[in-house]
């Protein structure tokens, strides 16, 4: 899953259409209009979206309605924070080293 985030966060487009559902729940084409694509193409981020768990679909009638899901990031934030500590630890103790070594 955590691949599938960040698949979907890498492509401007589909940031701005998570931007776009920070509103609120609007539907697919309305979505899809400010961008100089088609809505095919739109529709390709959607679901790229959905299999990140970053959007939810939801159907009223021939309708098609977008809202944001935020327990999407979760699993991401989750893992950057862990590398975060990680990481920082590290340059801790490179840090302590090469003070040693003074």
């Amino acid at each position: 899953m955590l691949d599938n985030v960040l698949t979907a966060l890498a492509d401007p487009t589909r940031r701005a259409i998570l931007d776009r559902l920070l509103a609120g729940e609007a539907r697919v084409t309305d979505v899809a209009a400010p961008f100089p694509i088609s809505l095919n193409s739109v529709s390709k981020h959607i679901q790229v979206l959905e299999r990140a768990n970053l959007v939810v679909r939801r159907r009223a009638g021939r309708e098609h309605f977008l809202s944001r899901n935020p327990r999407g990031l979760d699993e991401a934030a989750t893992w950057m924070a862990a590398e975060h500590l990680r990481w920082t630890a590290a340059f801790d103790r490179l840090q302590q080293a090469l003070e040693n070594d003074r």
